[in-house]
This record gives structure tokens, C-alpha cells and sequence, in this order.
């Protein structure tokens, strides 16, 4: 190959050009493996670096993007400060960017790259079903997902992913309603224009529980109002208070998110039920509020640090030359007194 360059090198090699420009220049963290699959294209090709080259470390980011979907949720906010933290370990300066409910993360994630000249990217939250790939082949740098995946229409080669099974976690959160007894079980979510989300999922498992339970699934036990970019507390204090209107002989409410829990049990407690004395609860995703919230509520835990230190280490491993992985972690319940057997309530 006549006028071998640093791109070409990058291409035959199956690593990023700023991977190339650290072995060139003998900078930053390359590991033996990557470092040999490279010096073995650029003397196989008799590539002798020019002036260009030996300075496209002056030029080449370093910058990592973190692309949040709903930056104010809390459970983010602790995966982020995870990330921040790992990320300037590694030496990397991280761009932080918040996505709303009406962008696309991954368009997001294109014309971040494009601007600031990215090196790697995670994306936090968004949709199963929103994701192409085209647009990961337009990207065109190591990505990792977290929280979400593709739906199985993406070459899994592409992209990493660190996620739980929402619809397992959730079908496991609604059968242990069902065996405490409740049968007349609310659920509280959002559905965002047809999008496959976590929360889509975790109504998926909600139902399938119930249905394998010979429980029928009954719309007016199912809160979908949620009005867009209102996944918070308040959100949660007025769709509760709807369906504790349509459903006095309720037992029990399942909210997709720890936020919409904390609000709903606001609106019980404002409504003069006891908890779980009139109204067992539980959210999802172990964040720290509903251990102090007054009373304590059960939920579904995620290991929130564990997965954004392998979110990094995943998009590190990627930067150097390693294969994309696919990680799914296990969710446990914790059990902090919100929810009691059906007996105990009558």
C-alpha cells in the first residue's frame, strides 16, 4: 500500500486513531497486545512517522463523552459521579451532555463526536428501539451503553453494553407482591411514544407476573399519564393520587422508578393511609433516598457502581484495540418494610 497514514494503520491494526498517535508518540496507556498488533502494520507497511504524525498528540482529543438521557435523575447522578471519577484516573477529560425527552442520544452522541473530536462515548438511559445501525457505523468511535442495549437489530460487534434484565428484575418485584399476598396491584409508568425503555420492560415483567399468577391484568390499576419530562417525585404524587381514586380497594403499587415510589407514597400518606399498614409500596432502583424516606421503602436494587466501573473499563478495553462485551448484571430486592402480607392489611 503506496503513502501508508496514520488512518490507514488505525483501519488495518481494528484500532482508533488516537490508539495509533499513543504508540507512535509513546504516550499514554496502550496495552502489549494492542501496542503489537500496531508496530506490526507499521513495519510490515515501512511507515515512518512525519512531523504530522509525531505531533498528532497535540491535535488528536482524548475527550470522552458522557451522554445522559433525564441527567436529574438520582440513580444518574450516582453512576455519573462513578464515571467522572474513574475517567480522570484513566487521564481522560470527560464531556458531560444531558439529552431531553424529545432528542435522539445516539444523534446526540454524532454531532458531539463531530464537534469536539471524541475518542470514546457512553450513553446513559434513552431507548431499546431508537438505536440503528447506521448511526453506530456513522459515530464511528468506541461506545458503550448503559442501562440500555440495541434489540437485537444492531451488530453487537459495534457497541459494548452494560445493563440488568428490566423485565426479569421487574416480573421478580411483582412476584413478590403476588406471594405477600396482594392481588390488586397499581403500576406506575410511562410510556414514551411506543419507545422500547427500561420502563416499557419493567411493565412488560409487571404483567407477565400477574398473568402467569392467573391474576387479570386490569387497565385501571396501570397509571401511564405521565406527562413528558415528568418522571419525578411530583409526577409520581399526581398519578398516584389519580389511581388511588380509581382503585380504593388497592393493596399495592410497583413504580417503574425509586422517584415515582417516593412520590406516590407522599400522595398515600397525604390520602391518610398508613404504610404498609393501607397501601404496601415498592420502586426500583436502589437509590438512596428511599432508605431515609420516612418510611423506608422497599426496592429493586441495582448495583449502580459496579456497572459504571465496567461502563469504563468496557469503553477503555474498546479504545485499545479489545472486542466490544455485553454485560448484564443481577438486581436484588431490599426488603425495608413498605410491603406486607396481604393478611396483616385486612
Amino acid at each position: 500500500m503506496a503513502n501508508i497514514n496514520i488512518k490507514d494503520i488505525a483501519r488495518l491494526s481494528g484500532v482508533g486513531i488516537a490508539t495509533v498517535s499513543r504508540v507512535i508518540n509513546q504516550t499514554g496507556s496502550v496495552s502489549d497486545k494492542t501496542k503489537k498488533k500496531v508496530m506490526d502494520v507499521i513495519n510490515e507497511y515501512n511507515y515512518i512517522p512525519n512531523n504530522n504524525a509525531r505531533n498528532l498528540k497535540l491535535t488528536q482529543s482524548e475527550n470522552i463523552a458522557l451522554i445522559v438521557k433525564y441527567m436529574s435523575n438520582p440513580f444518574f447522578i450516582k453512576m455519573m459521579d462513578v464515571i467522572e471519577i474513574e475517567m480522570a484516573s484513566r487521564g481522560y477529560p470527560l464531556l458531560i451532555q444531558n439529552v431531553d425527552e424529545t432528542s435522539d442520544e445516539l444523534d446526540t452522541a454524532i454531532s458531539e463526536s463531530m464537534h469536539s473530536n471524541l475518542c470514546g462515548v457512553i450513553i446513559m438511559g434513552g431507548s431499546f428501539s431508537s438505536y440503528t445501525e447506521a448511526k453506530f457505523k456513522q459515530l464511528g468511535i468506541p461506545c458503550v451503553l448503559l442501562t440500555v442495549s440495541s434489540e437485537g437489530n444492531v451488530d453487537p460487534s459495534l457497541y459494548s453494553s452494560v445493563i440488568i434484565d428490566d423485565e426479569i428484575e421487574a416480573y421478580k418485584a411483582t412476584k413478590y407482591l403476588i406471594e405477600m399476598g396482594h392481588k390488586n396491584i397499581g403500576f406506575l409508568y410511562k410510556d414514551v411514544a411506543g419507545l422500547v425503555t427500561p420502563n416499557i420492560l419493567r411493565y412488560q415483567g409487571y404483567k407477565r407476573a400477574l398473568e402467569e399468577s392467573g391474576i387479570p391484568v386490569d387497565d385501571n390499576l396501570i397509571s401511564t399519564g405521565i406527562p413528558v419530562n415528568g418522571s419525578g417525585f411530583r409526577a409520581g404524587f399526581q398519578t398516584m393520587k389519580q389511581l388511588m381514586q380509581r382503585n380504593p380497594s388497592m393493596t399495592a403499587v410497583f413504580a417503574f422508578s425509586d422517584v415515582l415510589a417516593i412520590g406516590a407514597a407522599k400522595a398515600a400518606l397525604a390520602n391518610g393511609k398508613k404504610i404498609p399498614e393501607d397501601l404496601s409500596i415498592i420502586g426500583f432502583d436502589g437509590i438512596e433516598m428511599t432508605e431515609f424516606y420516612n418510611p423506608a421503602l422497599d426496592t429493586v436494587y441495582q448495583p449502580a457502581t459496579e456497572m459504571a466501573l465496567s461502563a469504563v473499563s468496557l469503553l477503555h478495553g474498546m479504545m485499545n484495540g479489545e472486542r466490544s462485551q455485553h454485560m448484564v448484571y443481577d438486581s436484588v430486592i431490599l426488603k425495608r418494610g413498605s410491603v406486607k402480607k396481604i393478611q396483616e392489611i385486612e
